[in-house]
């Protein structure tokens, strides 16, 4: 090209330049003027077609844009209209205007300037979701932009990374995606930004790979996360291609979660997509892809959102007296013409009934509270909801009974819709002498049903059901006991009528005749007696009476050989010891026998019942019925030491607190990984012992002295390797370590005081504990690390609004009368902090490998704890105690520079730095804390052991020269360290030459940099300017500092 050419080629470039700046000028105004604008730079665009300057006088005048470092609507709305002038140069053909535009922006995506690739990722998402199907793009320009993006999906500014997803978003449906899911399944497993988790969510194609992390994004901490995941689901993923377990995971979810929008893409994703999309509008057709006989609540909350909104209604002819045919005169003919029901129905009229029953006693109620006209409308409104229910029920009572004894005759397929059907009784009206005859008859034959049960190979009957219910179901005799005290509603007759059951029951298992099945038929229904009776004097007078009940059946059934006749025997003696108002003797004494003594199914339900007692009675109750009796000057401390494998019978001398504490040190329990993992011994405990100490104020006869022994036992039990398999326990812990020290500031002291008891028994080869293989010994030191965390965070935890508005209510004069320290620093960081410096000074084996780990671990926690400055107190005590410290932790240079630092915010806390804190008023913070075992203050330097010869390596010249330190600095230096007592010993100054310099990094340099650091800070000018200047010392010293 000849220079006049290439003149007139870069005037036409400037001039096309300043002509797309001011159409891009005035795009920034509004998104109004956008098509008007496309017009007219299109027709720019083709004037100057044959020159090929369009393209870089374009790129010119959008150069600015990246150059923005905030965010506004005008940069937004000219980055939008420049990926739409792209996308609209690719319909008309392909002149290599789109293609080159798009590499110019992926220049601009590796940029180091971020503003730049924001605003590429920015127009490139943009292009990418506007260009036409039918757009001509080189394959060799997506690949390059895929990579491109790709990589910034990874970037460290999160708006970028969501532009990054939404531009590949588009390729992802591709069979040959290049890896795009698989970068955004990994990238959503990582990534903290909940918008780039959105982002993600929403640009996940449909596909076996992504369902179960879009399932998973549902437990998502943002609720913007969650509701994307509800609308991705509902629009992307089918009905049929969901699992039943995953249909109802996500209805339970989004239906009971806290966030109403949550909630509402839920309700639309079952009402209008599974519903009537895939259902047709049927409710039944959608509770059958429910399966409601597993997952009956989840069918009852479907049904319940769905008649609240109005979207299902009792259609007309639509009734329970449809499944009646027409009379006949052979009662057995009435009952095999009656149509059974599925489960599903079944539970539909169960809802149906419930909601119409409701909405009628509602509407009762607004008429009652109302006048005129108003309450004239309610009050019809009520009497046409309850006419419809009593045309939806059986017209007698009479048809009721058969219509359940038909489902209960066909056999166990029809057991949940008897249950669904029997929980109606409770809706019909018994006011009737005949009706109660007839409904008194078959609750008879319910009761005197023998419990089901299979025969094995060998010919042994096996129970089936849990073993203690009535039916093998707890909500089956939870059914039977509504539908008797509806029908027995008279005072005392539901007991008069219950215990004449049982005393017909019990005859053959007095008379030691009847087989386990008897045994856990009587022990059933005594079950449901005890239950559902609120004290035993209504048991007195009736057909067996309280003594009777408990000699001549309870207690042989727990002496039974047969392990499920012993569980529903404990059963039994756990609700009558709660009804009695101080349980026997021979009560408590089977219960710990049983616990000690019995298998490990018999143990679990033996120990849920002392566990029961001791919450509902107190531990002393039980203690005295077996005779031991309190000692009012003994201040217990720990725990009775108890073997219960060696414990004997009549050995009652043991309290039953210690008995079950005892439990926690078998580590041999038994128990199944399968269902919920209620019934296990661990778990019981872990739940019982965290609600004493919840519930502490009400149980005043344990000593508090026990609370840091039992919450150290539940924390250790929490991290505890062989807890992971139970989720229940697991999931219980959890909700009680995050309420538990918000609650008091007792509760509060009690985690303080139990840092170190938990340390000490959780830290290998240290105070008796055993040791092991490294690796063993590196995961136990491990869980104890993150023990010493988890507490910290505890004791960090603030107290709930409770105490502090009681703080907040008194008078200003009151706060001024009040001494200026606090006396709250046993509850909060400050004493936790002395307490680990006390227990390191105290510890006597430092010089072990396991006692120098245990040290430089709880050093390290030390650093984590901050001090108030109203506690002056507590932070001249601290630096008294911070040397000690230093010189457990000499080898570990990090935690030295740390120590260092706390050495320093606690000097600029302390409001008088020279005075030292005497020894009586550290001696009362000792006291205070409980800790016997204090040491004196002392400030004099502890000299850290010299540390290995560092490399001679000369630190490398920098561009900066370093301002010659003076001798003055150095003494100062070292005198504010001495003041720390830190052990910082002087380092005489000698030029600084090569050789001396390595010389002196092999001697000291470590002690000399802690000198630097308890060195009054220097202000940020200083440090900027400092940190480029060539020092004496070994750099890496001071980089890491």
């Amino acid at each position: 090209m000849s220079p006049a050419a290439a003149v007139a080629g870069a005037d036409e470039t400037r001039r096309l330049a300043r002509e797309v700046a001011r159409v891009l000028d005035e795009c920034r105004a509004s998104l109004a003027v956008h098509p008007r604008k496309l017009r007219e730079l299109s027709a720019l665009r083709s004037s100057s077609a044959g020159g090929g300057c369009f393209l870089p006088a374009f790129c010119t005048a959008l150069t600015p844009l990246f150059e923005i470092l905030r965010r506004s609507p005008a940069s937004d709305r000219v980055a939008r209209f420049a990926a739409a002038f792209a996308s609209a140069s690719a319909a008309g053909g392909s002149d290599g205007f789109l293609e080159g535009f798009l590499r110019f922006l992926l220049v601009a995506s590796a940029a180091a300037h971020r503003p730049a690739r924001f605003r590429s990722c920015q127009i490139i998402s943009e292009i990418i979701m506007q260009l036409p199907d039918d757009a001509e793009v080189s394959d060799e320009i997506w690949d390059e932009v895929i990579d491109g993006m790709k990589v910034r999906v990874q970037d460290k500014i999160p708006a970028i990374r969501v532009f990054a997803v939404r531009a590949v978003s588009r390729f992802a449906i591709d069979e040959d995606d290049g890896g795009i899911i698989d970068v955004f399944l990994d990238t959503l497993e990582k990534e903290q930004n909940a918008e780039v988790r959105k982002t993600i969510i929403l640009s996940l194609p449909p596909s076996n790979a992504t369902l179960e992390s879009v399932i998973e994004s549902t437990m998502d901490a943002n609720e913007s996360v969650r509701r994307a995941a509800y609308s991705v689901l509902s629009t992307k993923f089918p009905l049929q291609s969901l699992s039943i377990k995953q249909r109802t995971t996500l209805l339970r979810r989004g239906l009971s979660d806290r966030s109403v929008s949550v909630n509402n893409e839920c309700f639309k994703m079952l009402k209008d997509e599974w519903l009537v999309k895939h259902c047709g509008g049927d409710v039944i057709s959608l509770l059958r892809l429910l399966d409601v006989e597993t997952y009956e609540s989840v069918g009852e909350s479907v049904m319940g959102v769905l008649l609240k909104d109005g979207a299902v209604r009792v259609q007309d002819g639509q009734t329970i007296r449809q499944y009646f045919t027409a009379n006949t005169a052979d009662d057995a003919e009435q009952v095999s013409n009656i149509k059974l029901m599925d489960a599903e129905v079944a539970l539909y009229w169960k809802v149906m009934c419930r909601h119409l029953q409701a909405e009628a006693q509602v509407k009762g109620s607004e008429a009652a509270t109302t006048t005129g006209t108003e309450a004239a409308v309610y009050a019809s409104e009520a009497s046409e909801t309850n006419d419809l229910l009593e045309g939806v029920l059986p017209s007698t009572v009479a048809e009721y009974v058969d219509l359940v004894k038909a489902h209960l005759s066909a056999g166990s397929n029809y057991h949940f819709a008897s249950r669904q059907l029997l929980l109606l009784g409770g809706m019909l009206d018994f006011s009737d002498s005949m009706n109660r005859k007839v409904a008194g008859s078959f609750l008879y034959e319910l009761l005197i049903i023998p419990l089901e049960h299979e025969v094995d190979e060998d010919g042994n009957q096996i129970a089936i059901g849990d073993g203690v219910s009535l039916g093998g179901d707890r909500e089956w005799a939870k059914a039977v006991s509504e539908l008797a005290k509806k029908v027995h509603a008279s005072v005392g007759e539901f007991e008069m009528v219950i215990a004449s059951v049982v005393e017909e029951l019990a005859r053959p298992c007095r008379e030691r005749t009847a087989d386990f099945m008897q045994w856990m038929h009587c022990l059933a229904v005594t079950g449901l007696l005890l239950e559902n009776t609120s004290t035993l004097r209504s048991l007195e007078g009736k057909a067996i009476e309280p003594p009777e009940l408990l000699q001549s059946l309870l207690l042989p059934a727990a002496k039974q050989n047969h392990v499920d006749v012993q569980r529903a025997a404990l059963r039994c003696l756990c609700l009558f010891g709660l009804l009695q108002n101080q349980p026997g003797t021979e009560l408590v004494k089977q219960l710990r026998s049983s616990f000690i003594n019995g298998p490990d199914l018999v143990s679990a339900m033996a120990c849920k019942a002392l566990i029961d007692l001791v919450t509902w009675h107190g531990p002393q109750v039980l203690d005295q019925a077996i005779g031991i009796e309190p000692d009012a000057n003994d201040e217990k401390t720990q725990f009775a030491p108890v073997d219960i494998s060696d414990l004997k019978d009549d050995d009652l001398n043991v309290g039953v607190l210690s008995i079950l504490f005892s439990g926690f040190q078998k580590d041999d329990w038994e128990f199944s990984l399968e269902g919920d993992n209620h019934d296990n011994v661990p778990t019981i405990l872990g739940e019982g012992f965290a609600k004493i100490l919840l519930l502490s104020e009400n149980y005043a006869s344990i000593s508090s002295d026990l609370h840091p022994v039992i919450l150290a036992q539940l924390v250790r039990l929490y991290f505890l390797e062989g807890t992971k398999e139970l989720g229940r326990l697991k999931q219980c812990l959890s909700v009680f370590f995050l309420h538990y020290p918000s609650l008091s500031d007792k509760h509060k002291r009690c985690v303080s005081s139990a840092f170190v008891p938990l340390m000490r028994a959780l830290w290998p080869g240290i105070y008796g504990n055993a040791g092991g293989s490294g690796p063993v010994v590196s995961k136990r030191r491990k869980h104890a690390v993150q023990a010493a965390r988890f507490m910290v965070q505890m004791v960090q935890t603030p107290l709930f609004l409770t105490e502090a508005t009681e703080q907040a209510t008194m008078s200003p004069e009151s706060l001024s009368r009040s001494p200026s320290p606090s006396v709250d620093f046993d509850i909060s960081e400050e004493g936790l902090a002395i307490r680990i410096a006390v227990e390191v000074a105290n510890f006597q084996d430092k010089k072990s490998a396991p006692g120098k780990a245990y040290a430089v671990a709880l050093c390290k926690v030390a650093v984590l704890l901050r001090f108030r400055q109203s506690e002056q107190k507590a932070i001249k005590c601290m630096r008294g105690l911070i040397s000690t410290l230093a010189a457990s932790a000499a080898s570990d240079k990090d935690l030295i520079k740390e120590l260092a630092q706390m050495a320093s915010r606690l000097k600029s806390l302390d409001e008088s730095p020279e005075e030292e804190l005497p020894q009586d008023q550290a001696d009362a913070i000792f006291q205070k804390l409980g800790l016997d075992g204090g040491i004196k203050l002392d400030a004099a330097p502890v000299v850290p052991p010299t540390p290995a010869p560092r490399s001679v390596r000369a630190a490398p010249a920098r561009r900066r020269a370093r301002r010659a330190p003076s001798s003055s600095d150095d003494s100062e230096a070292e005198a504010e360290a001495e003041g720390e007592g830190l052990g910082v010993t002087s380092v005489s100054k000698v030029p600084a030459t090569p050789s001396m310099t390595a010389a002196r990094a092999q001697r000291a340099s470590k002690i000399a940099a802690l000198g630097k650091f308890t060195a009054a800070a220097p202000s940020d000018s200083e440090q900027d300017e400092q940190s480029d200047v060539t020092t004496d010392e070994d750099p890496s010293d001071e980089e890491s500092s």
